[in-house]
């Protein structure tokens, strides 16, 4: 009764974390759209979201303002001041007691941060502290690892999937990829909740090992990689195709792209985050032949869910390979990158689902 309970507890949290998930896919998706109304009235984007006029300070800020001699921004009302560089001169009240973050810098150019990233952000760790309580509320209802079979493999693995993104954001800005974060953890909890959910149920003798915790964590871990550099390669594809018809970019109705890093950097990026989740994932495929030798007596047995494990690993080291040593670059990296994450979920969604082998006891 008590397990039951925390485990309905543990339920409770993840809807509640998938609703804070869409709040913040709505706040990210406000900032591109944001974004692409400034572009297109000429002004200036950062990839923090960060937006610079061009007009007189005076005429942006309003006549109630006055300039200091430095080119700083000061009102009547200020409300505090913060932030680094230029924006370091820069919060002030403005429209009515509306707040906004601005600087001006020596041309008279005034920068606005964005309100809708940083909501997005804010939600974005919400639902992450929601739903890893979730996570360990099941854990605690199993009385194990809560990633046993479906159900606590996809919301294991979309807590980390959103870890990845926080902690990466905080050592390089990618909140330009909150959309495609929140929105691919919505899908995939939402497709779990639906149709994997089972209720706490003792392992099969199979999983009653510890290389339970180590190979299935581990997988999940090279996952959460994976998912960010499959955005960060779809997002070079664009970029690339963008920078490719030059002036011809201006017809793109996906504006926002203007204010994004260019291929090369995008590019960079996800070579770097696919390179941690292949390291994990050559971990899950040792990981998974030694716990193979410990349930079964054998290390490899073409099961079909070592197989699509395997395909995985050629893939990704492909494109490593391809990358290093074959100078492989714009959008045959990208290709290859986003080919490998379509293997990736082929094997969570469609062998899991619909191949019988010896991995078929993961709860269904």
């Amino acid at each position: 009764m008590v397990t039951q309970t925390i485990d309905e507890y543990s339920v409770f949290f993840l809807y509640a974390a998938m609703a804070v998930y869409a709040f913040a896919f709505i706040a990210f998706a406000l900032d591109l759209a944001r974004r692409s109304a400034q572009v297109g009235a000429g002004n200036e984007v950062g990839v923090d979201g960060s937006v610079t006029t061009r007009e007189r300070v005076l005429e942006t800020v309003g006549a109630g303002g006055s300039s200091a001699v430095s080119g700083s921004v000061a009102t009547a009302a200020p409300v505090g001041v913060g932030g680094s560089g230029a924006a370091r001169k820069g919060l002030f009240s403005r429209g009515g007691g509306a707040e906004a973050s601005l600087s001006a810098s020596g041309d008279g150019a005034v920068t606005k941060r964005s309100l809708s990233l940083r909501l997005g952000v804010a939600f974005t760790l919400i639902g992450f502290l929601l739903e890893l309580t979730a996570d360990v509320l099941r854990g605690i209802a199993a009385a194990r690892v809560p990633w046993a079979n479906m159900y606590e493999f996809s919301m294991t693995g979309t807590v980390l999937i959103v870890g990845v993104f926080l902690v990466v954001i905080t050592r390089v800005d990618l909140r330009f990829l909150g959309t495609f974060i929140t929105g691919l953890v919505l899908i995939l909890l939402g497709v779990s909740t639906v149709n994997y959910y089972v209720g706490v149920a003792p392992l099969p003798p199979a999983l009653q090992s510890a290389w339970l915790v180590i190979h299935v964590f581990v997988a999940s871990l090279g996952t959460a990689f994976f998912a960010l550099g499959f955005a960060l390669s779809a997002i070079q594809l664009v970029q690339y195709r963008r920078e490719a018809i030059g002036a011809g970019a201006r017809t793109l109705k996906l504006k926002f792209m203007a204010s994004l890093p260019d291929s090369k950097r995008l590019e960079n990026l996800a070579y770097r985050v696919n390179i941690v989740g292949f390291v994990f994932w050559t971990f899950t495929l040792i990981a998974g032949a030694v716990w193979a030798e410990r349930a079964w007596g054998r290390y490899w047995g073409w099961d079909t869910k070592e197989v699509w494990t395997f395909i995985i690993w050629v893939i990704y080291a492909g494109y490593i390979h391809a990358r290093a040593t074959r100078g492989w670059r714009g959008s045959r990296s990208a290709v290859l990158a986003i080919i490998g994450f379509a293997a990736v979920l082929f094997n969570f969604g469609i062998v899991n689902v619909f191949f019988h082998g010896l991995h078929s006891y993961s709860g269904l």
